[in-house]
């Protein structure tokens, strides 16, 4: 009996074990529900000729074709001096004509080629394609011809029995090397025929209720559909099924993190009462109801997991700040996590200063209620460094501030009961991980993000956590102005840049140049120090090269910026010199900073009003925005210009485009999400995990992710355990102890 768990080998028959073994390892395809899962990337209607534009040299073509010129031509084979032959045929398509040639030793197998594409002939042609003498040309093309019969010469069986099911579709898998479409439809159209016992996770009432069809109909039709009706039907099951399964482990996530134990922090001291009566403005209504809402999650016998989101200068940091506070108060302790020593020792300053000797526990003229403010970093010397570690495992720091270095193993707490990850992108799984273990009981978790994440990310990737979310710039934010300044088009622009620069510290503000590059001898990944080449190896004009901080701020203080205070910050400075960068641009005494990314985040310089983006197109949608919130923190108007060599119809300039057309982070992020792959959103980039969602897209199916959080809350609700429905406990408790879960797990 063969099933879902069956070898894929049982289903594939006489193929060579050559095949079998790149469709196990290449596809990694190894049962028979890998393969009935393996679903097609797109198909092609066999009853019209296939449109065809935009054709690139060395690109694989899948096409359906009709023969219009079908020779045979003879000549000399230079290697043997005999006659050999050649037939040269012509095929249509909806767009331009592609030559094909097909070459034979003897006039038999050219004749027989010749009968075989025959003009009138459509098919099936899979091929690369390549241009000879300015025409294009598929090379050795595979094909599939319509009607052909199984009783012609060297006959191909496993073509022939893809030909023999093709229907209105053709369905076109995703492939890999020596294995062709066909290949895999056989296999799939034999599994169809003898898989009996197909269970199906989709209980009858739920899948009658949002009329999706049930699972041996859906496979049928994803892999041999009639009608493009069909295929969507299909494709809607099967994404829902992807969104139910994603949302069931997330939901019983979010319960088991209820039935934790954990301990409340309702107060008690005086420290936050304090710091509020001091507060020189009053919170705005989105900061209040988020404090509120982590206040009463903060105060509940089980942990806190929650996901603080919201715009470049909403003000994050501060409720996050009163959450730590409230902690403290409790008797505890809580760590900040930050990426960067840059922007942990900005967020030292920030509370220090925003708590004033409220942050002087124990010292001389330290307020009553006070508790001490930490410092720990990686590149600290011995003695700051002990110091530090002797506070948080004490219990003399209320609050730790640190990058890395707080994960080790030596760094211990006496009572660890907040933990705020800032910018929880840059951070690893295990990374996360680790500083929560160093609590005795579960401690309270709070992550802030300031790349704003669209309403389906948010459920599909957080699920797990609760949502705060602040829409609202605090009083005092100015509006900011974004403009592109295309060098390609109008090269002199360049020098009213440095104009306005100049005219902004003549009023007495400040201005940001960042750098994509810290150094002009370094190479991007990939890219090579030979000189640039065309097609046909002649030499050509070279893209202008990467801005690189250490030469830019050498030339702009010999050249366009002459006379005014120019400073230097980049990740290769020391700490010291890092300190002595920020601090001297915070303190008024650089009229200009050249930077790389390292004031991305955090980073809060009220008089600075004007940042210079250099090769602007470099950076990503999330990251430019980022960057643009360091300039318009105090009141005054801000500017951001976004220099670039981008080609104007090129997908680097639309990003810049679309940047510089609002200011709104959430509309942004649908921006980048739709440019970019789900996998980078979705943790692959940061943790080496691969993204579990295959069929699902966040964006475009927000519906299906919303009815199935729906379906899922409802079913738990029913049935806690899922005993009622096998079938699908099993693909939850799959992704449950999958890789991947873990990675959801600890975000």
């Amino acid at each position: 009996m063969i099933d879902l768990d069956s070898p894929v080998a049982t289903v594939l028959g006489a193929q060579k074990p050559a095949k079998v073994k790149k469709i196990t390892e290449g596809l990694r395809i190894r049962t028979v529900g890998d393969l009935l899962y393996h679903f097609p990337r797109r198909y092609i209607r066999t009853g019209e000729l296939t449109k065809v534009t935009d054709l690139r040299s060395g690109e694989m073509l899948t096409v359906v074709g009709e023969i219009v010129e079908s020779t045979v031509n003879t000549y000399v084979d230079r290697r043997t001096r005999r006659p050999a032959y050649r037939l040269d045929t012509t095929l249509q398509t909806d767009g331009p004509s592609l030559r094909m040639s097909f070459f034979a030793k003897s006039a038999h197998i050219s004749k027989w080629h010749a009968e075989r594409l025959a003009v009138g002939r459509r098919g099936v042609f899979i091929g690369q394609v390549t241009t000879f003498r300015n025409q294009w040309q598929l090379t050795n093309p595979t094909m599939a011809l319509f009607g052909e019969s199984g009783d012609d010469a060297d006959y191909d069986e496993t073509i022939g029995t893809a030909v023999a099911s093709i229907k209105a579709l053709f369905p076109l898998y995703p492939q890999t090397k020596g294995v062709d479409s066909w290949d895999l439809q056989r296999a799939i159209a034999f599994a169809l025929t003898v898989v009996d016992d197909l269970p199906d996770p989709l209980p009858d009432d739920v899948r009658r209720e949002l009329g999706l069809p049930d699972l041996a109909t859906a496979m049928r039709h994803i892999h041999a559909p009639d009608e493009w009706g069909q295929v969507t039907d299909a494709q809607r099951r099967f994404r829902f099924d992807e969104a139910l399964v994603t949302q069931l482990v997330m939901a019983r996530r979010r319960a088991a993190l209820a039935r934790l134990g954990g301990q409340a922090r309702v107060g008690g001291g005086g420290l936050l009462a304090a710091f509020d009566a001091r507060l020189p403005f009053t919170l705005t209504a989105g900061q209040e109801q988020v404090s509120a809402e982590i206040m009463d999650a903060l105060a509940r016998p089980h942990p806190m997991n929650r996901l603080l989101q919201g715009e470049v200068g909403s003000g994050k940091t501060l409720v996050a700040l009163r959450a730590m506070l409230r902690v403290v108060d409790s008797g505890g302790q809580a760590a900040l996590l930050a990426p960067t020593e840059v922007l942990a020792q900005q967020h030292l300053r920030s509370i220090t200063a925003l708590l004033g000797d409220l942050a002087q526990g124990g010292m001389l003229g330290g307020a009553a209620d006070a508790t001490t403010v930490a410092l720990l970093t990686g590149s600290m010397a011995k003695g700051p460094r002990t110091e530090a570690l002797l506070r948080a495992a004490s219990g003399e720091a209320g609050i730790v501030v640190g990058t890395h270095a707080l994960l080790q193993e030596h760094v211990q707490f006496a009572d660890l009961g907040l933990v705020v990850v800032d910018e929880q992108h840059r951070f690893g799984v295990e990374q996360r991980a680790a500083l929560t273990d160093k609590a005795g009981t579960p401690p309270h978790v709070l992550v802030m993000t300031a790349t704003p994440i669209p309403r389906t990310v948010a459920m599909t990737v957080f699920g797990d956590l609760e949502v705060s979310t602040l829409a609202e710039l605090p009083a005092g934010r100015a509006p900011i102005q974004t403009t592109v300044v295309p060098l390609v088009d109008q090269p002199g622009w360049i020098d009213r840049v440095w104009s306005r620069v100049r005219e902004e510290v003549a009023q007495g503000h400040q201005v940001y140049v960042v750098c994509p590059r810290i150094a002009g001898d370094e190479l991007e990944q990939g890219e090579s120090d030979a000189p640039a080449l065309d097609d046909e190896g002649r030499p050509v004009e070279a893209p202008p090269a990467l801005s690189a901080a250490e030469e830019v701020v050498e030339s702009l203080r010999e050249g366009a910026l002459r006379g005014l205070r120019l400073g230097l910050l980049h990740g290769r400075l020391t700490p010291e010199e890092k300190d002595r960068a920020m601090g001297a641009f915070v303190a008024g005494e650089t009229d200009v900073l050249v930077a790389t990314t390292v004031i991305e985040v955090g980073v809060d310089v009220g008089n600075a009003t004007t940042m210079v983006l250099l090769d602007a197109d470099r950076f990503g949608i999330s990251q430019l925005h980022q960057l643009r919130g360091r300039v318009g923190r105090g009141g005054l108007p801000g500017l951001c210009l976004l220099v670039t060599h981008a080609e104007a119809d090129s997908p680097a300039r639309a990003r810049l485009d679309a940047v510089a057309a609002t200011t709104d982070g959430f509309e942004l992020s649908r921006v980048d999400l739709e440019q970019r792959r789900e996998g980078d959103v979705l943790g692959h980039s940061q943790s080496g995990f691969h993204s579990s969602l295959q069929q699902l897209r966040v964006l475009r199916d927000e519906k299906t992710i919303v009815q199935a959080r729906e379906t899922a809350t409802a079913m738990l609700a029913a049935d806690p355990g899922l005993e009622q429905i096998p079938a699908l406990r099993q693909l939850v408790t799959e992704l449950e102890h999958s890789r991947q879960s873990e990675f959801m797990e600890k975000s």
